[in-house]
């Protein structure tokens, strides 16, 4: 039993019990199902993938469910691989063994995953690879060892990943090319090789001759490869060849026997190589027709004009990039024999300055990249680029934005101008891009944008306009962009967007308008009216708010039929909400609403009425404190809800939501202790559940849940291994799952078999008992009560308060009214006590009698048939009995009203028993000389109480 758990269970005794037979239904059900739960102590499943990133693991878990096809242990300290690591999933297809410390695989550790298509090792301590090590990996088409200390490889590390494609082996110690072919010659399908930065001093194609290749990709850069030989046809299939330099190589000697060996080689990068003009053309020259794109990246200034030449005489030659090469200004003569080049980046190059003329020979340039310089202005080069399709001038000083700069450029589509310091926009800015189509003008400080978009763009898809200095939009500030699908307006400034400001955007499906500082329903109220085909909007941290539930005479979104996605997050603090009950009227097709950090302090129960598609809810971070089942009447097919930190005292409310589809749950950080049954069961489709950072009570409360939490095989429950207990006191802070709740469960079995021996025991006995012994029992209680009577009234000394107690029924009371009380007390003088008269009020009725009887000397009955029928005079008589039986005195009279057969006494067995020794006076006997019975009556009142001695004959007839 878990410390502390007796005393509470003994606290709510009999609600824990309750709780026995469903645990019994529990246990049962974990007899015939094998289960191996489905909460993971240090990983959380999120679409099929168990993810144990950066958890300080040091083995890989042993609790992840079969089920999963992705594993991602990115980021931990797991420094072995052995055998038994993966021999349960064998529906894994992504291994992600990133940033770990392994410096050792077990051979045989991957056996078992046949289905594994991806598997990263980057980033580790391996140091060698052993034989068969990736045995089992038959279906693995990626794979990923960079940056590891890897010197050798075994001749038979490879064998098994025959369906290999790509390969990045890059930044190790290999040395020599020989340890490649070791590799190569088992990977006949093998499309992508990076062994960049393994420290090969050479590269000579004899060792590759036994190897059939299709490589399609080959990166050898960051080697000081000295000498690199291709003397036979060993590339049939590559396209792309990457030898950049290395700060370890001064000198390449490059053989390439026939050009035919490179014939297929369309993309050349030979960035950061140091080599003298003349050995580089050689280099180009070895290459077929097929080199189209040449990367120089980072190269030595003094030879980069004749490189440059150099490669724009290869006829084929069309995509040139100069990245890194400090070219501070450009000139014509620079890229004069580039007029084939169609593509052309000059990024990073800290540029100031272009020449009027420096792209007068690219006539036919389509993309040109110019960004992550140190522009001013927009170069004036660019307007002589009538073929121009996508220009990047980003990253760069640029202020200011004039009408011409874009002269001439109408088949412009991508214009990318973010990261600049523009500050307006003219109207005439834009005027000849009628072809364009994305715009980036983000992360600049506009402030206004002056009729730049009324007239022209009328192709534009997408406008970034975010992260500027906006303070408003203006009514048909837009409206000519008809085209116009994705506006972006997040993280400006802006207060007020005037009524129909995006009037004529009819097919605009995405606007962002997070992060502004919109206040009041009436800045935004009648803006959204011509967007009919929106999809998303998000006006997400503003400060709107509004005070009252009351339904609003002009909804906001009531023509957003179309809309599937609503972020209505808050950013103010300490300001209590409310939210319109009909806040989203007209939003039939709604999906997915975020109403975060409102500060709401509860929602109509018609909210939702509007929104019957609702699949998705995000209420956390208000002060609602309660949630009503009606709210969520309306969207039965809700699938994820989200409410958290929302101070719920309590989940009841689920239990007549009908949630039935719900299949995401989490409610972090609340106020509710106990996570009952009913709950679970009001949402059968639950397939995850968060409630991380709740104070739940360890008891038997929860004994249930512990159970469940750990044998469920539907229901991911979120890092449940953390949950602590935080009530009783005396527990706080203990882990929730190590309570020990074998107490609040029964062994069924054991008490069925118990309960029926001890039922068939009993029911024996009885039978016997009253078959053979009934009457000796029937005496002994009757002398036990005789007992226990004895007890309490021996000791009382004091005298009697009446002569006689008269025992009658109510029906016969005209008679001991008129006949026996007038005579008795009006005439002999007697003190009788009648319970009509003299019972005390209030006291119970077993007691007055008892007082009576025994307060008496005599006591008197009265019989008839209606006496004999009567529960109370039964009580009366057989307490008088009793005395009698226990005192041994003569204390009882028994008088007859009417003529009672001794037949008809045969039922009342205790009367039977009383005229066998007691005389009795017959009233209707007595009819002739009633004055006889009087006197018989009264002698037997004056008569001595001691049985046997002198003992009067009262009979006035013969015994019936």
């Amino acid at each position: 039993m878990g410390p502390g758990l007796k005393e509470e269970q003994t606290k709510r005794g009999s609600k824990c019990f309750k709780l026995n037979f469903v645990f019994f239904l529990l246990n049962i059900s974990s007899f015939f199902v094998p289960v191996t739960g489905y909460v993971l102590r240090s990983c959380h499943i999120s679409y099929s993938t168990a993810i144990c990133s950066k958890r300080r693991l040091t083995a890989v878990p042993q609790d992840i469910p079969s089920t999963v096809k992705g594993l991602d242990l990115y980021g931990n300290k797991i420094s072995k691989i052995q055998v038994s690591d993966f021999k349960k999933l064998s529906n894994l297809t992504e291994l992600n063994l990133k940033w770990n410390i392994i410096s050792e695989i077990d051979t045989g550790s991957f056996t078992n995953l046949n289905s594994l298509k991806m598997l990263n090792l980057n980033d580790n301590k391996l140091t060698g690879l052993g034989d068969n090590v990736f045995d089992g990996l038959g279906s693995l088409t990626h794979l990923r060892m960079n940056r590891n200390q890897i010197k050798t490889v075994a001749s038979t590390s490879f064998k098994s990943l025959t369906n290999l494609m790509v390969l990045d082996i890059s930044v190790n110690k290999l040395y020599r090319i020989t340890n490649v072919h070791t590799i190569l010659q088992h990977l006949p399908n093998l499309l992508e090789l990076s062994v960049a930065n393994n420290n090969l001093t050479s590269f000579q194609s004899w060792e590759l001759t036994n190897s059939s290749l299709k490589l399609g990709q080959l990166d050898l850069s960051q080697n000081p490869i000295g000498d690199f030989r291709i003397t036979a046809d060993v590339f049939p299939n590559l396209t792309w060849l990457n030898t950049g330099g290395s700060s370890k190589r001064h000198h390449m000697k490059w053989d390439v026997r026939n050009k035919t060996f490179l014939r297929r080689v369309s993309t050349f990068d030979i960035s950061g190589l140091q080599i003298p003009s003349e050995d580089m053309k050689t280099i180009l020259g070895t290459f077929n027709s097929s080199l189209t794109t040449v990367k120089m990246n980072d190269m030595k200034r003094t030879y980069l004009r004749a490189l440059i030449n150099i490669s724009c005489s290869i006829p084929t030659v069309s995509s040139l990039q100069l990245r890194s090469n400090n070219l501070f200004f450009m000139s014509s003569n620079l890229l004069s024999l580039c007029f084939k080049v169609t593509e052309l980046d000059l990024a990073d190059n800290s540029m100031k300055n272009i020449k009027d003329d420096a792209f007068k020979h690219l006539q036919g340039i389509k993309v040109l990249a110019l960004n992550h310089n140190r522009l001013s202005s927009v170069p004036a080069a660019i307007r002589n680029l009538p073929a121009l399709e996508e220009l990047d001038l980003s990253k760069n000083n640029i202020t200011t934005l004039g009408c011409q700069d874009f002269a001439n450029l109408t088949k412009l589509r991508q214009l990318s101008l973010h990261q600049n310091s523009i500050s307006a926009l003219q109207g005439c800015v834009f005027k000849d891009l009628i072809h364009l189509e994305v715009l980036k003008l983000q992360n600049n400080s506009i402030s206004k944008l002056n009729d730049a978009f009324i007239k022209y763009l009328p192709n534009l898809r997408q406008l970034h306009l975010n992260s500027n200095k906006l303070t408003a939009i203006k009514h048909g500030e837009f409206r000519g962009l008809r085209s116009l699908q994705n506006l972006s307006l997040h993280d400006n400034q802006i207060t007020v967007l005037e009524k129909e400001c995006f009037t004529g955007l009819r097919n605009l499906m995405a606007i962002q308008l997070q992060m502004n500082h919109i206040k009041r329903h009436k800045d935004y109220k009648d803006s959204f009216r011509d967007l009919i085909n929106l999809k998303r909007l998000d006006l997400s941290h503003n400060s709107i708010k509004y005070i009252e539930s009351s339904a609003l005479p002009d909804p906001p979104f009531s023509h957003l039929s179309n809309l599937e996605r609503l972020a209505f997050t808050g950013n103010h603090r300490r300001v209590k909400s409310q939210l319109p009950c009909n806040f989203l009227q007209g939003l039939t097709n709604l999906l997915d609403f975020t109403g975060r950090n409102l500060q709401l302090l509860s929602l109509h129960k018609d909210t939702f009425n509007h929104t019957p598609k609702l699949q998705k809810l995000d209420i956390s971070s208000n002060e609602l404190m309660d949630l009503s089942s009606e709210l969520f009447y309306p969207i039965r097919n809700l699938k994820s809800l989200y409410i958290s930190r929302i101070n719920l005292g309590s989940l009841d409310f689920f239990k007549d939501a009908n949630l039935t589809k719900l299949e995401f749950l989490q409610a972090r950080r609340n106020q509710f202790s106990v996570f009952s049954e009913e709950v679970l069961e009001s949402m059968p489709a639950l397939a995850y559940l968060d409630l991380q950072g709740n104070s739940f009570t360890c008891d038997c409360d929860n004994a249930w849940f512990l159970k469940w939490t750990e044998n469920n095989q539907q229901t991911q429950v979120s890092d449940a291994y953390n949950f602590v207990c935080n009530y009783p006191p005396h527990l706080k802070g203990m882990k929730l799952l190590k309570l020990d709740v074998r107490s609040c469960t029964v062994d069924t079995e054991f008490i069925c078999f118990i309960s029926t021996t001890c039922t068939i025991l009993v029911f024996m006995v009885a039978s016997f008992t009253y078959h053979f012994l009934r009457w000796y029992l029937a005496y002994a209680y009757y002398i036990f009560l005789a007992f226990l009577f004895d007890t309490k009234h021996k000791n009382k000394q004091a005298p009697n308060q009446y002569d006689a107690f008269i025992s009658y029924n109510t029906h016969d009371e005209p008679w001991v009214i008129r006949q026996l009380l007038p005579k008795l007390e009006g005439e002999q003088g007697w003190r009788l006590c009648l319970h009509h008269r003299d019972f005390e009020p209030g006291k119970p009725i077993i007691d007055n009698i008892t007082d009576a009887i025994y307060g008496s000397r005599k006591t008197i009955c009265v019989i008839s048939h209606r006496y004999l029928e009567s529960e109370w005079c039964s009580r009366e008589i057989q307490v008088a009995s009793f005395r009698l039986f226990d005192e041994q005195k003569d204390v009882l009279i028994l008088v007859f009203l009417e003529d009672i057969p001794t037949t008809q006494l045969s039922p009342y067995y205790r009367m039977r028993k009383l005229l066998k020794r007691q005389t009795y006076l017959s009233w209707p006997r007595a009819s002739e000389h009633p004055e006889l019975f009087w006197e018989k009556l009264r002698q037997a009142m004056k008569t001595r109480e001691d049985l046997g001695e002198d003992e009067l004959n009262l009979t006035v007839t013969d015994k019936p």
